[in-house]
């Protein structure tokens, strides 16, 4: 059984501050005392930024074997202990994966509820409505993106583990790109990209 994940790369980088190696140190020795066996962590990075008003910000994503990514992030006034509550949070959810792999060795499967594939499309009028009132926001932050195949529970399962609002993937069922996300009522929606595509196509023509 690990009972701790030593030789991890880990790569800390920092936004508007600059990272002593007190801070570094403090980051590395937390994520590699994570004493879970599972999911085994690969690598992981770590983002520390300060905002307005001396708001300190860790954020904290581990990528794990089985396709696993792990993120959390955290805001105070102390940057040690924004790093302290990410890795509880990184914590609570490494338990959330576990417990789940002992519970569904594998034919029962925690209860979910099942998503219909639908399409949304607002109307015309609302979308050039949007378009006029609102002003043009800016990308502050890219990332390489992995789609990777899943079925839509292990889509949920994934989206509970992190902060995310959605998550793109490969329907294993279907072979189809879709999107499922969170609604404001606390449940899932999921997009069928080829379905939207195509029932766009339709009202254009």
């Amino acid at each position: 059984m690990q009972v701790a994940n030593v030789n991890i790369p880990v790569t800390v980088t920092g936004r508007h501050v600059s990272i002593t190696e007190a801070m570094r140190d403090h980051a590395m020795k937390k994520i590699r005392g994570l004493h879970l066996d599972y999911p085994r962590i690969i690598e992981a990075k770590v983002l520390l930024d300060v905002h307005k008003n001396y708001q300190h910000f860790a954020e904290i994503v581990l990528y794990c074997a089985d396709h696993i990514t792990i993120e959390a992030d955290t805001t105070t006034e102390d940057m040690y202990a924004s790093i302290d509550q990410t890795i509880s949070k990184i914590a609570r959810r490494m338990r959330k994966y576990k417990t789940r792999m002992l519970k569904s060795h594998r034919p029962k499967r925690s209860p979910l509820k099942e998503i219909p594939e639908a399409v949304y499309a607002p109307p015309i009028e609302e979308e050039v409505e949007a378009e006029e009132s609102e002003i043009e926001p800016l990308i502050i932050h890219q990332e390489a993106y992995r789609i990777r195949p899943l079925y839509t529970d292990e889509a949920i399962e994934d989206m509970e583990a992190t902060e995310r609002s959605f998550l793109v993937f490969e329907n294993a069922k279907t072979h189809r790109i879709c999107v499922v996300y969170r609604r404001k009522d606390g449940d899932y929606g999921m997009i069928d990209v080829a379905a939207a595509e195509a029932a766009l196509g339709s009202n254009g023509g």
